[in-house]
């Protein structure tokens, strides 16, 4: 789900809720965030894909405070009628957008401006046992980074996560 809030603007600047939880629950989504995590990261680094296995598996609502991102959520919950298919869409500090990403979904992140600085809710806590991962190039996925190759700056644990085909993971689609 994309979420765009209504920025009020003027000669000081700008005002906007980055999150307000009966707003949310207009829409019927009801999420208790216990965790926010931030990281600025500079052009060309692509961070994903990530997830965490049930029964830790997080639900997270991204934004970027700073610059842009291509930011990327790719179904992997087995039955789903978009298994295996990728969302793609860029969140900037001019546009403001959030995307929320449910459980049963990795992503990540490509950063398309000099820095970016890009915060996210966590529904639940970061659990190292659980960590599961694809590679940002798998081929099935199709997902245009919009990094050249020769920029990419890619951590040697996102390069080495298993294919979409290859990977460890217990989510089922529910309908």
């Amino acid at each position: 789900m994309i979420f765009e809030p209504v920025v009020h603007k003027d000669d000081r600047g700008y005002f906007f809720e980055s999150y307000n939880e009966k707003a949310f629950a207009a829409d019927g989504i009801e999420i208790k965030f216990v965790q926010d995590n931030q990281a600025k990261s500079s052009y060309g680094v692509i961070r994903g894909l990530h997830y965490q296995l049930d029964p830790y598996a997080q639900t997270k609502l991204i934004r970027t405070l700073s610059g842009s991102i291509l930011d990327v959520a790719v179904d992997i919950r087995k039955g789903s009628p978009t298994y295996g298919q990728a969302f793609v869409i860029e969140l900037s500090e001019e546009n403001k957008k959030q995307l929320l990403v449910p459980q049963g979904f990795a992503h990540g992140y490509s950063v398309l401006t000099e820095t970016a600085e890009v915060m996210y809710k966590c529904d639940a806590f970061y659990n190292k046992q659980s960590e599961g991962g694809l590679v940002y190039n798998d081929p099935s996925l199709k997902i245009d980074w919009q990094i050249p190759a020769d920029k990419a700056i890619v951590a040697p644990r996102d390069a080495n996560h298993p294919t979409l085909a290859n990977c460890v993971n217990n989510f089922i689609f529910k309908g």
